[in-house]
């Protein structure tokens, strides 16, 4: 007997809108979800787009506050603190495993993808350098074609994308990413397993240090002080 295929909900495709939004900063951590603008921007009624607001609350994308509505999360330092390692540890993995599986035309299509990170990373085009930074990510994953590990990463990559693209925003992290991507790349040419797997196990464990660094920013960054009467702000010359 033949089985129908389903075809993908209408929620299914506002989720998956509603994750493309949330990473390319359209949506901000913290920020409300503003379900009247947002039927409007996408030309949908409200029960798909609820739909597909519990499935982004599932993920751990968004939160749901009684009485108040839903928001874009935000991870705290203690998030970050438990995810990153275990992010490190997948990924290590993920590259020790295609390390031993990568072909020529693998390293070819790799190396394309490594000179576009390093153009922008000296063009310091921080979007574009997530973006292609991002690829590269996938693409080894892809390279060690391990479903199991794949699964787990998916998902905590999806969380971390709430605050991941910060990192790249520390004074030189841009380019010392870019330095690492570069050396696990040599990794990976040369099929040396462990080398690769130490070096990105480091690599997402200096994102979590830059996003430490700017958080002990933010904590030290001087209040702003509203201005004086008469609109001169507080300190100017009279």
């Amino acid at each position: 007997m033949a089985v129908r295929i389903v075809q993908k909900m209408l929620y299914q495709e506002v989720a998956e809108r509603l994750r493309g939004m949330i990473q390319a900063g359209e949506l901000q951590a913290g920020e409300w979800i503003n379900e009247p603008r947002l039927t409007a921007v996408l030309g949908i009624s409200r029960t798909p787009l609820r739909e597909a607001l519990k499935v982004l609350v599932t993920e751990g994308l968004l939160r749901l506050e009684p009485r108040r509505g839903c928001f874009v999360n935000e991870l705290s330092a203690e998030d970050l603190d438990d995810i990153f390692p275990l992010m490190a540890l997948l990924e290590g993995r993920c590259a020790f495993e295609a390390a031993r599986k990568i072909t020529v035309l693998d390293i070819q299509r790799l190396d394309v993808l490594h000179r576009d990170l390093r153009r922008f990373a000296e063009q310091g085009a921080v979007d574009d350098y997530y973006a292609a930074n991002a690829k590269i990510h996938v693409a080894i994953q892809a390279l060690a074609a391990n479903r199991w590990l794949s699964d787990l990463i998916d998902n905590l990559r999806q969380v971390l994308s709430l605050s991941r693209h910060r990192s790249l925003t520390y004074p030189g992290r841009v380019q010392e990413s870019c330095a690492e991507h570069l050396a696990i790349f040599a990794a990976l040419k040369a099929h040396d397993s462990e080398q690769a797997e130490a070096i990105t196990r480091q690599h997402l464990m200096r994102q979590l240090d830059a996003l430490r660094a700017l958080a002990r920013q933010a904590e030290h960054a001087p209040a702003h002080q509203p201005p004086a009467p008469g609109g001169a702000a507080a300190g100017d010359a009279p």
